[in-house]
């Protein structure tokens, strides 16, 4: 049986519409990046402990989020023929929420351990984790535009690239700074994998732009 031209249009707004509250859930623990990182800067521990908590809990939300994306592109089935890159765009930006989580671990475990991290290293940290956020800002804003039309979601796909460029930049210049500094070597293999993990973030999501642009051409 053909379905009605409306059907269609409905599911895809459905399938739109979890993928963006997902979306939703990964910007708002990727907020509390920089806030742990103040933590760090302002040897809060008890704010940072707070935090770590907030953001676990918050990866629980992203997963069942997940999930239910998963559940409506399967309850959806072959009428929507582009599931699959509803469910690709979801999967990415759900790494960007195990990845926050890793950076908040590991800025907590030094913090507990009181190894020492010279302050300009971690303003600088402050500033790569705030471009971080940029770009999945970017990207929100990116995903809300599938409903104009791909015109504008490709605009808006490029801002996102921008900001991933910035990480990148920033990225390179506190690795070098990192690697000539005089850290403890727990804390150093420590502040590396954060670094890794902010700038893999970027690189997720950037990603993810370039799935909206896909399903761009198709709602």
């Amino acid at each position: 049986m053909v379905l009605p031209a409306e059907t269609e249009e409905r599911v895809k707004r459905r399938a739109l519409s979890v993928c963006q509250e997902h979306l939703r859930l990964v910007f708002d623990l990727a907020r509390k990046i920089p806030q742990i990182v103040e933590c760090l800067i302002n040897n809060d521990k008890e704010t940072a402990r707070q935090l770590f908590n907030e953001i676990r809990s918050a990866e629980d939300e992203v997963d069942k989020a997940r999930r239910l994306v998963s559940h409506e592109l399967a309850e959806i089935g072959a009428i929507l023929l582009s599931r699959e890159d509803f469910l690709r765009f979801t999967n990415l930006t759900s790494e960007i929420a195990d990845f926050c989580e890793g950076i908040a671990f590991r800025i907590l475990q030094i913090m507990e351990h009181n190894w020492h991290i010279p302050m300009d290293i971690k303003k600088d940290l402050l500033k790569l984790s705030e471009t971080v956020l940029e770009a999945t800002l970017k990207l929100r804003e990116t995903m809300m535009m599938l409903s104009y039309g791909s015109n504008k979601t490709m605009e808006k796909a490029k801002d996102v690239e921008v900001a991933e460029r910035a990480v990148d930049e920033i990225y390179r210049q506190l690795e070098i700074k990192i690697l000539g500094s005089k850290i403890d070597l727990p804390a150093l293999i420590l502040i590396r994998d954060v670094l890794q993990l902010l700038e893999d973030s970027a690189d997720k999501a950037e990603d993810a732009a370039d799935a909206a642009r896909i399903l761009s051409f198709i709602m």
